[in-house]
């Protein structure tokens, strides 16, 4: 018998598989394991007063930000990576300023439209 843990919609169960004589496998049992920790998620922050939002195009995972707060960005500038089916896609500002706040870090999950960076 071989114990496996598989993870459905976020939901963990532990499985455990017996091997039958023809080599084919089978579930024997399944029972909830403990709840796995649920993806980090950013918390949905308020833009600084007066900023103008750069906001997420899909829903993802942040794998790289590219600018700091007092960082000077034109239009077209990445200002951070985020990756969506296994592809990225680079989150680009649509004007010029100066980064005001930072509102996502290195492995948070955003949804689409959630402000990544303010602009002032």
């Amino acid at each position: 018998m071989k114990n496996y843990t598989i993870t459905v919609n976020g939901t963990a169960y532990d499985v455990t598989v017996e091997e039958n004589g023809a080599g084919a496998s089978a579930p024997v049992a399944t029972a909830p394991a403990p709840k796995a920790a649920a993806p980090k998620k950013a918390a949905a922050p308020k833009a600084a007063a007066g900023g103008a939002p750069i906001n997420a195009p899909m829903r993802g995972t942040i794998v790289d930000v590219k600018v700091k707060v007092g960082d000077k960005v034109s239009n077209g500038t990445v200002v951070a990576v985020l990756e969506a089916m296994k592809m990225e896609n680079d989150i680009v500002s649509d004007k010029d300023g100066v980064v005001a706040a930072v509102l996502v870090n290195k492995g948070d999950s955003v949804e689409t439209g959630a402000p990544v960076v303010t602009l002032s």
